[in-house]
């Protein structure tokens, strides 16, 4: 059986640093007893993997926390969001589940069959989403006893051409996509991303992905928290799908550090 104690780190950051880098679906970890309800074949895993992968975040926020001048917290996901994706709602408010990609997916990027349609999510919901869930409450909340208030930055990539499973993937599509939340994005955390994300042909907001992740006991309920989701489009880092990573990358590393240390 997987481990749920295993399934994500708390990298500490300077005491002070209200700032967490969540880095939430950059693995390609897939438990084996995990692995035995996926109806993939290894092959098509694979290929799957290089789609919904985004790839050398992990990488990315190291770099920017070693850069910073105050070294941020960060939060990472050592598993596959094949094993449950830790950033969607786990009940009927999450808008993935039209394409079965909720919680626990269903089907691909490519809306095939991923595992079969009734499939129960609880077992994999318990050992997997609610630890991970409670550990990043208590994450944000620890940041909120030590500085006052939290910052949770969420980095993410995205692919260049739209794939089948997205909702929105008819709108814009930039170098660096924003995704912000009305209650928990203040303005001046939103204008210094702009800022330090622009020499990389520009930013756009909320398209294709929308939004933020703060923990549900803080979300549209204490403002002390604030939450910025970054979206890099990969062709501006990396070979894809799945491929290496380019020079982008350090780039993207150095302004990333930039905003933790206005954040």
């Amino acid at each position: 059986m997987g481990d749920e104690s295993t399934s994500f780190q708390l990298l500490p950051g300077a005491s002070d640093s209200p700032v967490i880098l969540h880095v939430p679906h950059s693995s390609r970890v897939v438990p084996a007893d995990v692995r035995r309800g996926i109806l993939l074949d290894d092959t098509a895993l694979e290929r799957e993997l290089d789609h919904i992968t985004d790839a050398h975040t992990t990488e990315l926020a190291a770099a920017a926390a070693e850069a910073a001048p105050v070294a941020p917290w960060r939060f990472v996901n050592t598993l596959s969001r094949l094993v449950v994706d830790p950033e969607r709602f786990p009940d009927g408010r999450e808008e993935m589940e039209a394409v079965g990609m909720g919680a626990v997916y269903t089907r691909t990027t490519h809306r095939e069959q991923l595992r079969p349609v009734d499939t129960d999510p609880r077992p994999l919901l318990g050992r997997y989403f609610h630890p991970y869930a409670e550990a990043m409450r208590a994450a944000v909340a620890d940041r909120l006893y030590a500085a006052g208030r939290a910052v949770v930055v969420d980095v993410h990539s995205y692919p260049t051409r739209p794939l089948p499973y997205e909702l929105h993937g008819e709108g814009p599509r930039p170098p660096v996509c924003l995704g912000t939340d009305p209650f928990h994005t203040p303005p001046g955390l939103l204008a210094r991303a702009q800022e330090v994300f622009r020499g990389f042909g520009g930013t756009g907001l909320d398209s294709p992905f929308a939004g933020t992740y703060v923990p549900l006991e803080f979300y549209g309920k204490d403002p002390r928290v604030s939450a910025l989701m970054i979206e890099i489009r990969r062709d501006v880092y990396m070979e894809e799908p799945g491929g290496a990573a380019g020079p982008g990358l350090t780039a993207l590393a150095r302004a990333l550090a930039e905003l933790v240390g206005a954040a």
